[in-house]
Formats: structure tokens, sequence, C-alpha cells
């Protein structure tokens, strides 16, 4: 299996070009429109074909690059259910699974940052088996801290931190080897206290993440939402730019 990270330090975001060389079939997850022709240029390096855009959720600090990616490849877009976006796009359900080649995903939905939100945990069959080797976690589960549950509500970012506590339970339910691949990393206003190794583990996000010690879901709710760092600059247009799958003008 192929996996090729691109970091982006402008706003601190992550995406990643993963799939089947052997099928020459792969996918990029949570694209950044500043990096469409890097992916594209990394999938021809390998002689294989963008065939789907995974989003975890519709993002709040930068605009997309999914529609460019799909315009130019014909690539399938994968979002949560209920994303509310206005595209053509396949809306998968928790448990929805991809196949790429020998490459599979497996969505698994982790409400809390926005409402609509998948991590997507990936296996990689001529390893042997389904299980899975690695988990993009969006917004979610972060690097030393977890994501911001205000971006995405209107007054109700204690009860959004609650459905993350419960989010947060079922990706510590993966074993502790599946490495970690979060959307953002150290200097993101998407949390607080991001590590600036933008890359972990399960396991070592168990021993050492302080808001995954928070075991009761009030307790960890009002830790969440104290101190929240200001929004992402010109929020409601890039939501309306994403939601729309275009690019439109700014206010």
């Amino acid at each position: 299996m192929l996996l090729r990270p691109f970091l982006n330090d402008r706003g601190s975001c992550a995406s990643y070009l993963f799939g089947c060389t052997s099928h020459g079939r792969l996918a990029v997850v949570d694209p950044h429109v500043d990096l469409v022709d890097d992916y594209l240029a990394a999938a021809s390096a390998t002689g294989s074909a963008i065939v789907a855009v995974f989003e975890t959720h519709v993002q709040a600090d930068h605009v997309s690059g999914l529609p460019a990616l799909v315009e130019r490849t014909g690539a399938i877009a994968y979002l949560p259910g209920a994303a509310g976006v206005e595209f053509e796009h396949v809306a998968l359900a928790d448990g929805g699974g991809v196949e790429l080649g020998n490459t599979v995903v497996t969505a698994i939905a982790t409400p809390g940052h926005a409402p609509a939100h998948h991590a997507y945990a990936v296996a990689d069959r001529r390893r042997g088996s389904d299980d899975p080797w690695l988990v993009f976690s969006g917004d979610s589960l972060l690097i030393g801290d977890v994501g911001r549950p205000d971006l995405h509500v209107a007054g109700d970012a204690a009860g959004q931190a609650r459905l993350l506590h419960a989010s947060l339970g079922r990706l510590l339910g993966l074993p502790d080897h599946v490495v970690l691949y979060p959307s953002h990393y150290g200097g993101s206003v998407c949390g607080r206290g991001l590590s600036g190794n933008p890359f972990s583990s399960i396991g070592f996000e168990r021993m050492h993440n302080p808001l995954l010690a928070v075991t009761d879901p009030d307790a960890f709710a009002e830790a969440l939402v104290a101190d929240l760092p200001p929004r992402p600059a010109e929020q409601d247009r890039i939501v309306a730019v994403n939601r729309a799958g275009r690019m439109v003008a700014a206010a």
C-alpha cells in the first residue's frame, strides 16, 4: 500500500494520498485546494490513478481540493451521511466500506468536531488481513489534543463535546498499533495543544493524550469548551465554498 502525507504549514493542514499501486487505484483524504497539482503529480509518478476522494467532514479552516480533483480525475467523492453538501457524492454510513484494490477503507462515525464527521480506518490485504493498519482521524482525535467542538454548531458546543467524547471511545477501541494520521498538527486553530509531530499511534495517544484521560463526559465537555481559540478567518465563506463544491465569491 502506498501512503504519502502532504503537510501544508499554512493552516497546519495534513492530507494524504494512499491506496493500492498493484491495482493502480489511489485516493486522497481531506485534500487542500493548494495541493491538487501535487497529489496528481505524486499519483502519476506511481503510474496510478486517483479514483476516490474522501472528506472526513466539511472543512471550516481551508478550501477543499475535492472539486478540482473530481473534475480533473473523474474520482468519486465520499463524505459522511448528512454532511449537507450540494454536489454529487456517495454518502457513507457508519461502517461503510470502499475497496481500492488491496486497500480497504472503512468509515467510522466520529461526530463531535462536526455533527457529520468520519474517521477512516485503512487495511492492506497484502499484509494478510482486513485488520486496520492506520486510521485517518480528521479533526476528531489529534496528536496530544482533540478537535474543538464549536465550529459547526450554533450554541451547543458542550453537546457536541459530549458526542466527541463517545466518538473518541470508538477510536480507542482500535488496537494500539494502529497508526494515527489526523488532518491537523501544531499551529492549527482546530485544537489548542496540538503536537508539532503530525503523526502518532492509538496506543501512544491512549497513554499520553491528557484529554483521553478524562472519562466523565460532562467533565470532558467542560474542559473542551474552556478557553477556545479564535475561529478560523473567513470561516463562513470557507464553509459555503466547501458545501457548494465550487468556488464562490467572497462576501
